[in-house]
């Protein structure tokens, strides 16, 4: 077993030291060490709050959406926010700091949502203090503090707000508001953004059980000074929430809404609001695995901020560090739609249809991109922010020449459609797929031979650039424009003659029975996979030896130091379909143990890399579960269920939440 007190390192050949985290029950993670700390995003779709070891603070917000120039070249960046939930606190005038405490513990409750840190002050008092995200509210948070006290003691609780260097121009206000005889304290600070594109604003106020204590404002600080009896547990919170100029004409006036909001509702409607909305999540899609506790958390634990970063219907989607950092600037790649999305589509599709949404809202952008390259159609950017125009950084060849993402985009509005079969859907996004497969033609060259190519492109593996004929570049548009195909004989649309002569007769290499990564492939390393993908899960090469063959051949080819989680999700699933168990739970393990950061064990990008939590490799871990040992398969008739494959390490898999009627299944 592993210590509930001590960091456990686990020791496996692809990796020096990897972290296994401390156990407490499927649906809490414990930390007792503050060493080497990687905190987690409290995060509700909207605003991601991201915890911090030292006491009472956290560590920053990310905005959703919200995007503005980096100082550094231009290139746009997802905002940074007002730490609006921090606390300074006194006890006997003595300020409790990072390094003045004992017994630090920290507990992230998945179910519900929450983080709650724990420690004790000196002979003075025990103290909890725990944040959320307001998944019943976008734009709001809360942090409650308990206080029992040791003693008869004297606190002064004051709550401050950090504004981020890449905001500018702020200012701090504290009025107290009044229709009729109530009184509505509101403590505030708005920004602008660093070019002045947006304005944010944050609002807070105090919330107590029982009588409300007076506040004062002193300085930038805002709190309150109380006498509290020994043994006599104080409890109260710090409620309000975050606004922008995206999504609100006045956020400012918006933002202190939130707290007067919270002023009504009170600590506990807003904690049960909070954590119905959780458990509806979980209702809906859950995955629950018996026998093997360290897999179940980790599982959950990827669910828990797939669901953290985003929200039905809002028409947003997410970036591979969600809302943990601004790592990759958070912008949107491919990594949304060919490892994020899957899981979201089996468990929550209308999360699904919201990443869809954001596509569809730029296609035009996308047209325009195609326009400026000389091609027809549309051709979606490699990252892209919330204008939809190209935000890859100028020196990075894979913004204009890593040109599958158009195809995956495509594949991702197909297989929506045959989840649900819903043709109103697919007549309104029809544009999507014919504009995208409209662009694959005029991409394509036509050799002698009557055969098409796609030259000068980097793919998946993004170590092999200016190739020809990528393996996965190909097999994803033949796939992009097969799917057009049937959407418009469906719907009863002109069918292009050349969109199924291209997907005919565009080529992918082989040499010596092996899938060529790219033509002219010589065994070089490669960042990840690539031709495998082209059996799971494009559905391009179907033949088991075929894929056999492809899988031993590659999977000795992918870089085992750089190389991102991805990879050994997508193997973990071949081997599950080829019943090869032991590969198959081996590939998994590798897809997040190297990968795990202390002290709860968030993805990084890669074993040698240290900059979660990286949403992508978490979805590609979580289709091992599904599509791979749950024998789960998107077909065009909607999802089918084979028979599976157990681990020999677990007991039983539960996959809750399958399908439009929410199906059941159970591997034994």
């Amino acid at each position: 077993m592993i210590s509930r007190v001590k960091v456990l390192f686990l020791f496996l050949s692809v990796c020096p030291t990897v972290f296994s985290q401390a156990i407490s029950d499927e649906w809490h993670l414990i930390a007792n060490s503050r060493e080497n700390y990687y905190g987690v995003a409290m995060a509700n779709g909207q605003i991601g709050i991201v915890t911090d070891d030292t006491p009472l603070k956290t560590k920053e917000i990310i905005l959703n959406g919200v995007y503005d120039g980096s100082p550094e070249n231009g290139i746009s960046r997802i905002v940074r926010g007002i730490e609006f939930l921090n606390l300074r606190l006194k006890l006997d005038n003595q300020e409790i700091k990072s390094n003045n405490i004992d017994n630090w513990k920290q507990v992230i409750a998945m179910k519900d949502g929450t983080s709650t840190t724990s420690f004790s002050y000196k002979d003075l008092a025990n103290i909890n203090y725990t944040i959320l995200a307001n998944r019943a509210i976008p734009f709001s948070a809360m942090a409650i503090i308990e206080i029992m006290p040791l003693k008869d003691i004297e606190i002064v609780a004051n709550n401050y707000m950090t504004v981020p260097d890449e905001l500018k121009e702020a200012k701090s206000q504290f009025r107290v508001l009044k229709d009729n005889q109530y009184l509505m304290p509101v403590f505030g600070t708005v920004a602008k953004t660093l070019t002045g594109k947006y304005t944010v604003a944050a609002s807070t106020t105090f919330l107590f059980d029982g009588e409300s204590e007076a506040l004062k404002q002193t300085k930038n600080e805002v709190g309150f000074t109380k006498k509290l009896m020994k043994g006599k547990k104080y409890r109260f919170a710090i409620a309000g929430g975050i606004c922008t100029s995206k999504d609100v004409t006045d956020p400012l006036n918006e933002s202190e809404r939130q707290p007067i909001y919270a002023l009504q509702e009170g600590i506990d409607k807003l904690l049960t609001r909070h954590k119905m909305a959780w458990a509806e999540l979980w209702k809906t899609g859950d995955i629950q695995i018996e026998g093997d506790l360290d897999a179940q958390q980790r599982v959950r634990f990827a669910l828990y901020n797939l669901y953290s970063f985003i929200r039905p219907e809002t028409r947003q989607s997410i970036a591979p560090m969600g809302l943990s950092s601004q790592g990759y600037n958070g912008h949107i790649f491919w990594d949304t739609e060919l490892w994020m999305y899957p899981t979201l589509l089996a468990l929550q599709p209308d999360m699904a249809k919201s990443c869809l949404d954001y596509r569809s809202d730029r296609l035009q952008k996308a047209k325009q991109k195609a326009f400026i390259y000389g091609y027809k159609g549309a051709m979606y950017p490699w990252e892209s922010d919330d204008t939809g125009e190209e935000a890859t950084p100028t020196w990075a060849l894979t913004g204009i020449y890593e040109q599958h993402i158009t195809a995956d985009v495509s594949i991702a509005f197909w297989n929506y459609y045959a989840y649900t079969q819903d043709k109103d859907w697919l007549k309104k996004e029809w544009a999507v797929l014919k504009e995208t497969a409209d662009f694959w033609v005029s991409r394509v060259l036509e050799n002698p031979d009557g055969s098409y190519s796609i030259l000068n492109v980097v793919g998946a593996d993004e170590y092999a650039q200016h190739v020809d004929d990528n393996a996965f570049t190909n097999a994803s548009a033949i796939e992009s424009l097969k799917n057009t195909i049937k959407a418009t004989t469906i719907l009863k649309e002109p069918i292009n003659p050349k969109w199924a002569l291209i997907a005919d007769k565009l080529l992918i290499h082989t040499k010596n029975g092996i899938t060529q990564n790219y033509k002219g492939y010589e065994g070089q390393m490669i960042k990840q996979a690539d031709v495998n993908l082209l059996a799971y899960p494009l559905n391009v090469i179907t033949d088991k030896a075929q894929i056999e063959r492809d899988l031993e051949y590659y999977a000795e080819k992918i870089d085992k130091k750089d190389g991102p989680a991805m990879a050994s999700g997508v193997l973990s699933v071949l081997y599950a379909r080829l019943g090869d168990r032991e590969k198959a739970y081996s590939y998994f393990v590798k897809s997040y143990l190297p990968n795990s950061r202390p002290p709860f064990g968030v993805f990084s990008e890669s074993a040698n890399s240290n900059n979660p939590y990286f949403a992508t490799g978490a979805g590609a871990m979580l289709q091992a579960v599904i599509y791979g040992f749950g024998g789960v398969e998107l077909t065009d008739k909607g999802l089918k269920y084979n028979k599976g494959l157990l681990p020999q390490q677990w007991k039983s898999l539960k996959i809750i939440g399958l399908g439009l009627d929410n199906k059941t299944i159970t591997i034994k």
